[in-house]
């Protein structure tokens, strides 16, 4: 079993460079899909405690929004994308120009929230596309979900599976810029998290020529 809190910075940088093409990847795609420019960064990839991750959204009782998919093929695990609920409504007014959305006013079968998976599955798979490309390991993204709940609640989903192997995660920073034509440009920051089962990060860092340390 892998350990990820031994990563080497090599492996954080094969995991970085895999991300940038992602992100190049989906601000294209959702260039295309909101008729606008959209420029999406990598500022960083890190190794996070689960305790610090919870601590880094602001604690276990903070609202978020979370795409969530489970990665499957030859290195598989779960994958989530979590923004501020604030910053998912304002993707949806993008792309719907329906400015009346909120989470406060949704239902489960709201067409808005079909927008918002839309922009999942380009985020998610742009993303895993690049990690597959980039390392000829098969990647495939399940249909994404979408959850607005306690941070500690949603995150738990995910981290059950693999807690009791490992106390860490790959988290992918993400910076998206939004610009309209005669309107603010809008910077939204979102974390891509990256729970590979328990053996599937040492199966993915030989694929990339970056094994661990002896």
């Amino acid at each position: 079993m892998y350990d990820l809190q031994h990563i080497t910075e090599d492996q954080l940088d094969a995991l970085k460079e895999a991300g940038n093409i992602g992100a190049g990847n989906a601000a294209t795609a959702l260039s295309t899909l909101l008729q606008q420019d959209i420029d999406m960064k990598v500022p960083a990839v890190r190794i996070c405690h689960f305790n610090e991750l919870i601590e880094s959204i602001g604690g276990a009782e903070q609202p978020l929004a979370a795409i969530y998919l489970r990665v499957q093929g030859d290195a598989p695990g779960n994958m989530f994308f979590l923004l501020e609920p604030k910053e998912a409504e304002l993707f949806v007014h993008y792309i719907t120009g329906d400015a009346s959305f909120s989470w406060s006013n949704t239902s489960k079968d709201d067409i808005n929230l079909s927008a918002l998976n839309e922009m999942g599955n380009i985020l998610a798979g742009s993303y895993l596309s690049a990690i597959s490309d980039f390392s000829k390991v098969n990647m495939q993204p399940s249909v994404p979900q979408i959850s607005v709940d306690m941070g500690g609640a949603i995150l738990a989903n995910g981290l059950i599976e693999i807690a009791q192997e490992s106390d860490y995660t790959v988290v992918i920073d993400t910076v998206i810029s939004l610009s309209h034509p005669n309107q603010q440009q809008h910077m939204v920051e979102g974390k891509f998290l990256l729970l590979l089962d328990p053996e599937a990060f040492g199966y993915l860092f030989r694929a990339l020529g970056v094994e661990e340390d002896d």
